[in-house]
């Protein structure tokens, strides 16, 4: 067992002045489990016990290139001595908005905020603005943040029942979320065309946007299935609605021009946030000119720390290197690498296993068929899973704890982490078998 001693004692202090002991709920592992992290350095991670880890989770995605990337930090170190927040826009505004446009497709215009979350909320608010609709449709296990308007997830049977898949029955996953917000939500299943077309066919026009993760990046990484993009892109021209594609977790991880490029169809708004700043707080949303330029027109945007000069100049390094060096292609053939060497160690066993995603972003699903939906995730053994990523962790292997959180890969994973990560992923499934 790994010695935890100084998170046990920081935990006791800190459970008294945080709820829970931490500043995000999805950092609680437990009173006993509950690390707290000293640093971190390219592909691995340091608790203040002095545990050591190979990171699969990267902040949840952000650390594109590895933790402390000296170009970046370098970057944010040159540029604070100038100060940071202003009342006013600062230079480098431009310089990163000429970067995004310049290398996502369809995105004309762009605007920054904080977080993902921010973004989501500010897109969904241009795209209400826009049609003079408010209903949105999504799609069951997708992520959208923490905004009360997307804070929701569709019953799929996990306690013994499960909704019809035209009607999905809906709930909120937080308390305080106002019942009112639900009637904004249509909830559908993800890569089904057939249900999507004739729900579209029944309420079109009270359809504001059809907000889509083009990879279910919350539910292990499942990818769209041919034609399930282009048919989201023809019912949104059809029916005049906004095409909404969250890239919080794809923009600037699958290419240099996020999901639009790899899958090859255009948003008519775009959300971006995690790679876009290898760890820093930064987030943005773009698109069409004529969707965008309604912002200052009648149309609510900003905040305090919107293009901060630490963010602008994260964002500005990542994408320096990312547009001008092969620092993608590395990730994905680290992640290739890496799938192959999980499929040489779960061929060792008896055990259905899909691995599932795109090589940078991805997860392993016990379960003899592959994933299409977030209703396949009950199908899988997903607690199976959980007893093998509790031992790789007891290991010093990261990844997410929870089955359907995908593995993220950095540019500073080596192929000796690989190796290691292997050996550890035997010996786990060796041990949740035998128990």
């Amino acid at each position: 067992m790994l010695n935890l001693n100084n998170s046990h004692t920081l935990y006791q202090q800190a459970a008294k002045v945080l709820p829970l002991g931490v500043s995000s709920n999805f950092r609680y592992w437990g009173d006993e489990e509950t690390r707290y992290i000293a640093r971190g350095k390219g592909a691995h991670i340091w608790d203040i016990d002095g545990n050591r880890y190979i990171d699969y989770r990267l902040g949840y995605g952000p650390v594109i290139l590895g933790h402390a990337d000296e170009r970046v930090n370098t970057a944010v170190y040159q540029a604070i001595q100038q100060g940071t927040t202003f009342a006013m826009s600062i230079p480098e505004e431009l310089e990163l908005a000429c970067k995004i446009t310049t290398m996502c497709p369809g995105v004309e215009m762009v605007r920054f905020a904080n977080s993902g979350t921010e973004a989501i909320m500010h897109a969904l608010r241009l795209a209400r603005a826009y049609t003079r609709r408010d209903k949105i449709i999504m799609f069951e296990g997708q992520y959208h943040g923490l905004y009360d308007g997307v804070m929701f997830a569709a019953s799929i049977g996990l306690d013994g029942w499960s909704s019809n898949r035209y009607s999905p029955v809906i709930f909120p996953f937080s308390s305080g979320v106002p019942d009112k917000f639900r009637d904004l939500v249509i909830m559908l299943p993800f890569n089904d065309s057939e249900v999507l077309e004739d729900v579209v066919g029944q309420s079109w026009h009270e359809v504001a946007a059809i907000l889509v993760e083009p990879i279910l990046g919350n539910c292990g990484g499942i990818m769209p299935k041919d034609g399930w993009l282009q048919t989201i892109r023809r019912l949104c021209d059809e029916n005049d609605i906004v095409m909404i594609m969250d890239e919080v977790k794809t923009g600037f991880r699958l290419a240099k021009g996020g999901a639009q490029e790899y899958f090859g169809v255009e948003a008519d708004l775009v959300t971006y946030a995690k790679s876009l700043g290898n760890g820093f707080p930064v987030a943005a949303f773009g698109g069409k000119r004529d969707l965008m330029s309604q912002i200052g027109n009648g149309v609510s945007h900003g905040g305090t720390y919107v293009g901060n000069r630490l963010s602008m100049a994260a964002a500005n390094a990542t994408l320096d290197i990312l547009m001008n060096t092969n620092a993608l292609e590395t990730v994905a053939h680290n992640g290739r690498k890496l799938q192959t060497a999980i499929r040489e160690v779960l061929s060792l066993f008896d055990l259905a296993y899909v691995i599932e995603g795109h090589p940078s972003l991805f997860n392993i699903w016990f379960a003899e068929e592959p994933p299409y939906e977030f209703r396949d995730w009950k199908g899988s053994d997903h607690s199976f899973y959980d007893e093998v990523a509790a031992g790789l962790i007891q290991r010093g292997v990261m990844p997410e704890p929870e089955s359907r959180e995908p593995w993220f890969i950095c540019e500073a994973l080596s192929d000796e982490d690989i190796a290691e990560t292997a050996q550890a992923l035997e010996e786990s499934v060796r041990e949740a078998l035998d128990q």
